[in-house]
């Protein structure tokens, strides 16, 4: 833990007192998103101190050129840019003459943030003494409408306390922004003009090279203790700003506020010459529904996406807060209403990490999105992939792969690797088989057969293809072996016989020529049309099974463990408990050639294997692996503790399985790595999910059936989560001493707890 200063609250992210080294932090922690856009948490008034602006378009992005020492054939030729967006939050305010600005404020008292989670909602209050002395009360309100989602809504509101005032508004939409992360200093977006309609603007602009079309637009009102105010504003712009300015005098204690609906519409939703109309018609639907109707809507919307995803825990507030946190993010971030979108590991709270689609959605954001939504959404998720396949042999083409073998690509937007570093780029390719394993989690929890003779069979072919290519035969060991390559563990690269992505490509083999069998047996028409695509033969399909059957592992008979790769023993086994303080995380303190050399662990990667392999494993190997690598990690991930979680709850560790949980559910309120600033860790926060489903309770699908092992971390009362299993909603409440069920739906479901049938039967 490296900050303490949210207060827990179940329902509530929360703030108190004003800080000005923790802005940026807070920028990131009350984050806003409705899947669509999304912004980080910045002040909607001018902010002269250090913050990090950002609002971002899903899907929207610019491939920034690669910025490497040396070029390397076959290195991607760009690195996509989440871009910052346009602004539509600012409301630049006078008053008395004087900038409203918190930075250069002589005082701010009762400053109180607030992002509630259950409905959705932003706020920020507070006193402050501007520096000719005058007091104000602010209270500001903002949420991105969940149901409407190219529009959003602010209510800001200032009160003068000890004298009167001239307060002069100054709400604005403003094209002219740029990455902090930009690799050359470049400007991403170019004007195609500007519009004033009454008191609505329009902003539209263009990104350069990949040409996304997007109006930024407003609309704002202003009210004196309520009673809307006949004020016409002038107005100005230039072909990148549009600004209104508003004058209202108001006496002590009276409350002068302006409202504001603004928000995006872009060119992949709407024809482009129509654009401007669009944003008309988006503002229309507001004013016709009204400020109070959309807030009421926005509670609604919140609550019915809880009644499905809500996890709650009796007597851990922290615990409690940390889960909602997670899930509220996941669902800002994406709604699973559009196919052509995905998760980014950022998601709207910052821009690391360019690109929207990393092996997280497939290791961890489908089981959650698959359990907590439908079946429709997780296959969107899948069909994305499908949709990117070309593109993914393509990607195998560049390093000399043949026969349709795919590699699908670690970063990307459209299905074009574009991550910039080689050892991540050429050899970080377990996340082609976890592509793969996703079909495989899908079909076995939707049991949704439909998929892999309609698509996945495709994907599962080329992946396989890729992976027979990639090994060749050792004359030494008279086995194949898999070369070159960096595992989950991106502490180090380039080496030869990771166990994590050998056995991955093994399995991924032998799944491909099951269900080559499944689809010719049970699906002749899709099968006759695939192999007359794939060419897919016999006599490929033997050589893959003779090349599974023969891949080899690297393993230590005096240990009776997989060594994570070859000469993992040659390495100083000193375990991270030993490691002083002022060394972590190591990521931040050592030199990466001393992290190479090291033997401590970034996430599961040979553990990672046993997560998703577990029914091949016994529990004695499980724990025998868990005690010699665990010690051995540093948890520089955000992708660590919930795999760990998960396996210490197995081994029925409970307090360790109830320290990972509360790294993992709190890593960004808590600030583990040092870099909540940045912005929030939304792929892994699935993980948080996983962490209480499948660690604490227990859930497993076997032989087409839910399976639990509930255990409570004695810290709990209780616990209860829900889970949409093959259309029928089951709740399952976790309490001392037993586990009961509720179900919604229309027939009897059988699942097993410890391996006892329970017949559940529908509520009525």
């Amino acid at each position: 833990m490296n900050q303490d200063y949210i207060i827990p609250n179940a329902w509530s992210i929360i703030e108190e007192g004003f800080e000005k080294d923790r802005v940026k932090s807070s920028e990131s922690l009350f984050s806003i998103g409705n899947g669509a856009m999304g912004q980080r948490a910045n002040f909607e008034e001018f902010y002269s101190g250090d913050t990090f602006q950002g609002s971002y378009i899903a899907g929207v992005y610019y491939p920034d050129k690669t910025k490497v020492g040396w070029w390397k054939n076959g290195y991607p030729e760009y690195f996509a840019k989440v871009l910052n967006a346009p602004v539509w939050i600012g409301i630049n305010i006078e008053i008395n003459g004087e900038q409203f600005d918190l930075n250069t404020c002589k005082e701010v008292k009762n400053f109180r943030r607030e992002l509630n989670m259950q409905e959705g909602l932003l706020d920020r209050s507070f006193v402050a003494t501007l520096p000719s002395g005058l007091e104000i009360e602010v209270f500001v309100r903002r949420f991105l409408a969940a149901d409407l989602d190219e529009l959003g809504a602010i209510k800001y509101d200032i009160k003068p306390i000890n004298g009167d005032a001239k307060i002069v508004f100054n709400p604005y939409v403003d094209a002219h922004v740029k990455n902090e992360d930009a690799n050359w200093e470049e400007i991403f977006w170019e004007s195609i003009g500007s519009e004033i309609k009454g008191e609505q603007g329009f902003v539209q602009a263009r990104t350069f090279k990949t040409h996304y079309n997007v109006v930024t637009f407003m609309e704002n009102a202003i009210f004196i203790n309520g009673e809307k105010q006949a004020i016409t504003p002038t107005a100005t712009k230039t072909e990148l700003k549009v600004e209104f300015t508003y004058e209202v005098e108001v006496k002590a204690n009276e409350t002068a506020t302006i409202q504001k609906f603004g928000g995006y519409v872009v060119s992949t939703n709407h024809k482009e010459d129509q654009l401007v109309a669009a944003a008309e018609n988006v503002l229309a639907q507001a004013n016709a529904l009204g400020y109070e109707q959309l807030l009421t809507n926005q509670k609604e919307a919140w609550a019915k996406t809880w009644e499905m995803a809500d996890i709650t825990i009796d007597g851990d507030v922290k615990a409690q807060q940390g889960i909602r946190f997670n899930i509220f993010q996941l669902n800002q971030t994406y709604s699973g209403k559009d196919a052509r979108l995905n998760i980014g590991p950022k998601g709207f709270t910052g821009e690391k990490y360019g690109g929207s689609t990393y092996w997280d959605t497939e290791a961890y954001c489908l089981p959650f999105y698959m359990a907590t939504k439908n079946q429709d959404v997780a296959r969107n998720l899948l069909t994305y992939r499908y949709n990117q396949l070309d593109k993914a042999i393509e990607n195998a083409e560049k390093l000399g792969f043949t026969n349709g073998a795919a590699l699908y690509p670690m970063v990307t937007m459209n299905g074009e690797e574009c991550h910039n570093e080689w050892e991540i780029t050429f050899e970080e390719i377990h996340r082609n088989a976890d592509i793969a394993f996703a079909i495989f989690n899908y079909t076995r929890f939707t049991g949704d057969q439909s998929y892999i003779p309609e698509a996945g069979l495709e994907v599962l072919l080329g992946i396989a293809r890729f992976w027979k290519q990639r090994v060749n035969w050792s004359n030494d060991k008279k086995q194949y072996v898999m070369l070159g390559v960096t595992g989950p563990n991106e502490y180090e690269n380039n080496v030869n016989n990771n166990f994590h992505t050998s056995y991955c490509a093994q399995w991924c083999m032998n799944y491909l020529v099951e269900q080559v069998e499944n689809v010719k047996t049970n699906y002749p028409e899709d099968f006759a049309r695939i192999a007359a695509k794939t060419n897919i033969t016999d006599a490929e399909l033997a050589e893959m099974k003779e090349v599974a059957a023969n891949i080899y592992f690297p393993y230590s008979e005096e240990l009776g463990i997989y060594l994570q790769q070859d000469g993992f023993l040659d390495k100083d086994l000193t375990p991270v408990s030993e490691l002083a303080k002022e060394e972590r995380p190591i990521n931040q303190k050592w030199s990466w050639d001393r992290i190479l050399r090291s033997a401590y662990i970034k996430q599961a990667d040979t553990l990672q294997a046993f997560y998703y392999f577990e029914d091949q494993f016994s529990k004695e190997q499980l724990e025998k692996h868990f005690d010699f690598y665990e010690p051995l990690t540093v948890h520089e991930s955000s992708l660590s503790p919930c795999v760990h979680s998960i396996q210490a709850a197995t081994l029925g560790r409970m307090e360790q399985a109830y320290t990972f949980y509360l790294r993992t559910s709190r890593l960004d309120l808590d600030d583990y790595n040092k870099e909540v600033h940045e912005g929030l860790h939304i792929t892994s926060m699935a993980g948080t999910w996983m962490s209480i489903v499948e660690g604490f309770g227990g859930m497993r699908v076997k032989n087409d059936a839910l399976y639990f092992e509930p255990r409570l971390p004695e810290q709990w009362e209780g616990f209860s989560f829900k889970i949409n299993f093959r259309n029928q909603i089951l709740k399952v409440n976790v309490n001392k001493g037993e586990t009961t069920f509720e179900l919604e739906g229309t027939q009897p479901l059988e699942v097993y707890v410890f391996d006892q049938k329970v017949v559940v039967q529908p509520s009525i």
